[in-house]
């Protein structure tokens, strides 16, 4: 059998596979996140452990061989780690905003803007850059007892083998250091950054193959391993996205539209970034937004509904909710892609006495069609549509959401994650396996082409309240203080 491992934000999970890509068994174990005041951090060991929890679990119920094996899992932020993989101190999220102003600073001054035009990426609090630069000036003592800053992957992937040296991939090395081109750490990023006596904390990069053989931590010993790539190009590769212009939306907790690409253009808005792959020469380009299910989540708990009552609410209202619009930017840090404004929040329009819960439910999933469609027209997506995540499961909201994007969806279902985490170590260790099989949808969902054209007549309506919403944005945004955003 073939196993993937997903590291994930708040669920660790393994999946076993056959050679024709069927799912056998997946085990799932949940991490904590401690968040307070704008930190968010993990411990490194809870993760750690729940990983090889869950391959015990696996192999376990599957006792079969385990033939190969491909680790993904959450991307940026900053686990610290000692010359033999430990932690030394708790692992930054990327869900952390405790860089906010040190961004605000780097936005004012062109510095984000720089490195977008050497790199791709667009820095936000989160990733680790603007992470590490933060520690530098509050936690040197922390840096000074790492010998690397990684990504929770290469954390995982270095104590499974037993690692003498820490080692990332291409992807998780695209945010924000790795120059595009060359595949290799960009040191006039490091300096923009004040990093430069910092740089030695920056794993060496496995390109294109970051591999080795697990030493008995849950898988058998010298099972052969893959570390990477992290979770988005994972799921690209699990939906079967690597032809130019093909795309993948995640429907997670936020957004994550990713455009399959060999044009590297650094020009146009610093939004999002450019992910390197294991071919040279290809890139995912990444809008991956702060909007997602986490809306609907806050307004269904308003209106006093659950996810099981999704379905119904959306055909208890028309297409455009009876007038209704919400702009879903409900992140308190703002918004990241297409575009970073800080300083967005979200706005409900159109509302009277005469609204039901069920348009304003329905005005929150068009909302947050409406923001991946920009994402995905950011990225550059001509060709076909794959969606995956928990918002796949509505049937109402995947045909709503064909309506809005106006394309054809192939909804991959399964543990995507891992299912390409497991074609990227086949790639890497030369196993043939039938990817057109292993990524194939379950269903394709078309889009009504009557709603189709009423949505994109809507969709250019939501693109001219946004413009005004970020002109009131970035005149009222000072940044975070004591108290919280500073308004009007």
């Amino acid at each position: 059998m073939f196993v993937g491992i997903d590291a994930g934000t708040s669920l660790v999970k393994a999946a076993a596979f056959d050679r024709a890509g069927r799912e056998l068994a997946v085990e799932a174990r949940p991490v904590g996140l401690e968040l307070r005041g704008g930190a968010v951090e993990q411990d490194a060991e809870e993760v750690y452990g729940a990983v090889v929890a869950v391959l015990g679990a696996l192999t376990a119920r599957v006792p079969e061989p385990v033939e190969l094996a491909g680790l993904t899992g959450q991307g940026d932020g900053v686990w610290l780690v000692d010359a033999a993989g430990r932690p030394v101190r708790p692992a930054i999220s990327w869900m952390d905003g405790r860089a906010h102003e040190l961004v605000d600073h780097w936005l004012a001054d062109g510095t984000v803007e720089a490195v977008f035009r050497r790199t791709g990426s667009a820095m936000f609090p989160g990733c680790p850059g603007p992470l590490l630069a933060w520690l530098d000036r509050h936690e040197p003592k922390a840096l000074d007892a790492a010998a690397a800053a990684v990504a929770c992957k290469d954390l995982v992937f270095q104590r499974l083998t037993g690692a003498g040296r820490a080692v990332t991939d291409v992807s998780d090395a695209s945010m924000p250091f790795l120059d595009p081109r060359t595949r290799s750490y960009d040191n006039g990023v490091v300096e923009l950054l004040g990093l430069t006596h910092r740089r030695g904390l920056l794993p060496g990069i496995g390109d294109p193959i970051a591999t080795g053989a697990a030493s008995g931590a849950g898988l058998p010993a010298g099972t052969p391993l893959a570390n990477g790539p992290y979770d988005l190009p994972a799921c690209a590769l699990g939906a079967g996205v690597t032809a130019p212009g093909d795309g993948l939306l995640i429907v997670g907790t936020c957004l994550a539209s990713l455009v399959a690409t060999t044009a590297l253009d650094l020009g146009g808005e610093p939004a999002g970034l450019y992910i390197s792959t294991d071919r040279p020469g290809h890139w995912l380009r990444a809008m991956p937004a702060m909007v997602g299910t986490a809306a609907l989540d806050w307004v269904l708990r308003l209106t006093g509904a659950g996810h099981r009552d999704l379905d119904d609410l959306l055909g208890a209202s028309p297409p455009g909710a009876h007038g209704v619009r919400v702009l879903p930017y409900f992140a308190p840090s703002g918004e990241r892609a297409p575009f970073v404004e800080p300083g967005l929040r979200a706005e409900l329009l159109g509302v009277s006495l005469e609204s039901a819960p069920a348009d304003l439910v329905r005005a929150t999933c068009e909302g947050i069609g409406y923001a991946a469609r920009h994402c995905l027209e950011a990225a550059g997506l001509t060709g076909s549509l794959a969606v995956c995540g928990g918002g796949t499961r509505s049937p109402a909201w995947t045909g709503l959401l064909a309506d809005v994007l106006g394309r054809p969806l192939r909804v991959v279902e399964g543990e995507v994650g891992a299912r390409g985490a497991v074609l990227a170590a086949a790639g890497r260790y030369g196993v043939p396996l039938d990817t057109a099989a292993w990524t194939g949808p379950a269903r394709v969902i078309e889009p009504d082409p009557g709603r189709a054209a009423s949505s994109a007549k809507r969709y250019e309506e939501h693109l001219e309240l946004l413009a005004a919403a970020r002109r009131r944005a970035a005149r009222c945004w000072t940044g975070p203080t004591a108290g919280g955003v500073t308004g009007c």
